[in-house]
């Protein structure tokens, strides 16, 4: 198996080779291994064989909004809407969403217990470290009764810690890298962990989680994300339709089985 600092390499690698091409000009989409590589390949494979996409798998740190707005992508597909708005702020810029696919549960996993009654006092439990994902978190944590967060959170406000209202069982938050979650769980209580990282780490989220997010209001959809420019290109279209397609949706659900979740009933 590829280490993380093998893929990184091979995918950076990968877009070097593909910017220094004179002749190739491939849409180039950068997306997570799991599930979002899988998706783009059954689109390119089964149901548009003919539409030229160049797929750079990548996990771990790289910033794959940066490597768009840079011009070495020119799409990518890993994120949900929140994420993106809080990486625009950052990167002072706009980009354009073309379609929504599935949502990845956000879940609790442990190897000490069986289940959330068995907390003890004092459990660790890791969250993931951005802004958005770290809200996401805490708001899961509350829904499975370990906490409560104050009142008084206007619509769209991102929790923090501070937040917290209520901890009757004491537990401590730790923050970590969300790539490094799966590796926390041995050293935690509890890991509270991004869908696609736990798929990548042989998780099976409808299964081995302890709670998973609803899927009913969910604003966490996943997202195909390239520039204003080409999001009138009629390769950006045409996958990005295939995307939000019943077909999609079918594949989701039979690949998946409830630990990705098709936004689109199909």
């Amino acid at each position: 198996m590829l280490t993380l600092a093998r893929r990184t390499l091979i995918a950076v690698a990968a877009l070097a080779a593909l910017a220094g091409s004179a002749t190739a000009a491939p849409l180039r989409v950068v997306a997570s291994s799991v599930p979002h590589a899988e998706i783009l390949r059954f689109v390119t494979q089964k149901l548009a064989p003919d539409l030229d996409v160049a797929i750079i798998e990548i996990s771990g740190d790289i910033r794959p909004n940066a490597l768009v707005l840079n011009g070495d992508a020119d799409a990518n597909f890993f994120q949900h809407g929140p994420y993106l708005r809080s990486e625009e702020k950052q990167l002072g810029t706009t980009f354009a969403v073309t379609a929504a696919t599935h949502i990845e549960p956000l879940g609790i996993y442990s190897r000490k217990i069986g289940k959330l009654s068995e907390v003890p006092a004092g459990a660790t439990v890791a969250v993931p470290n951005n802004v958005t994902n770290l809200s996401r978190a805490l708001n899961l944590l509350q829904a499975s009764g370990l906490i409560t967060l104050k009142s008084g959170l206007a619509d769209g406000q991102l929790a923090t810690p501070s937040d917290i209202a209520d901890n009757p069982k004491a537990i401590s938050i730790v923050q970590v890298a969300p790539p490094q979650l799966p590796r926390s769980i041995d050293d935690v209580t509890l890991a509270v962990i991004n869908g696609n990282y736990a798929l990548e780490a042989g998780l099976t989220p409808a299964t081995d989680a302890l709670a998973l997010e609803k899927a009913e209001n969910n604003p966490y959809a996943n997202i195909f994300v390239t520039t204003p420019a080409l999001a009138t290109d009629p390769r950006v279209q045409r996958l990005s339709a295939l995307l939000a397609s019943p077909e999609v949706a079918a594949f989701i659900r039979e690949t998946y089985r409830g630990s990705v979740i098709a936004v689109h009933g199909g």
